[in-house]
């Protein structure tokens, strides 16, 4: 209540509000009053800085210190700084191909590409190659079984059968070979029967 009387209030320039010691301006659109507050402290800071000390010192080196400590200052930024940053914005870039080997990611060869054609296009693709490190390949596993294949294992020859795939193998062409000398043998007796 008291504060939407505060808001209907209206006073002339030189009358004292009831609630407040302070004096009273009322704004020319709305009709509402607004406390004029005394700007003393904003006068004697700007009052200070006009007439503070008028010479600046900019660096803490003179002589040939300053000139030792703007050679050294060049050759950080003109040097050091974009080595850095180069170094640093590869290390950026490859970050997804390492969360991807990390997380045995089925298509880690595929975001490997994609991070370096980030660099080629500025980073632009780096984004791409976040996300698609951090996700599951869509259908993967149902198509081999499996979502996870580890990584850096290529090269290396396949070892050779166990002894129970090779009697396996022995049993399955035995089966094999006497399915085919049924179904050579089932010809000749159904044209019998005919």
């Amino acid at each position: 209540m008291n504060s939407s009387l505060r808001e209907r209030h209206k006073c002339s320039k030189g009358e004292r509000s009831h609630n407040t010691n302070l004096t009273m301006k009322s704004y020319p659109a709305f009709g509402l009053c607004r406390t004029r507050q005394p700007n003393r402290w904003l006068a004697v800071v700007l009052l200070g800085m006009a007439f503070g000390p008028v010479r600046a010192h900019a660096s803490i080196f003179k002589g040939e210190a300053l000139d030792t400590a703007a050679d050294v200052l060049t050759w950080v930024v003109l040097v050091v700084a974009p080595i850095v940053a180069i170094a640093v914005f590869l290390l950026i870039h490859i970050l997804p191909e390492k969360i991807a080997e990390k997380k045995q990611h089925p298509q880690a060869k595929a975001i490997q590409c994609l991070c370096l054609l980030s660099l080629a296009f500025g980073g632009l693709l780096w984004p791409l190659a976040w996300l698609w490190a951090y996700s599951k390949p869509v259908l993967y596993k149902m198509a081999y079984g499996t979502d996870k294949v580890a990584h850096g294992h290529e090269d290396e020859p396949h070892p050779p059968p166990d002894k129970d795939e090779a009697e396996e193998l022995k049993q399955l062409r035995k089966r094999l070979a006497e399915l085919e000398s049924k179904q050579a043998g089932k010809p000749g007796a159904e044209k019998g029967k005919a």
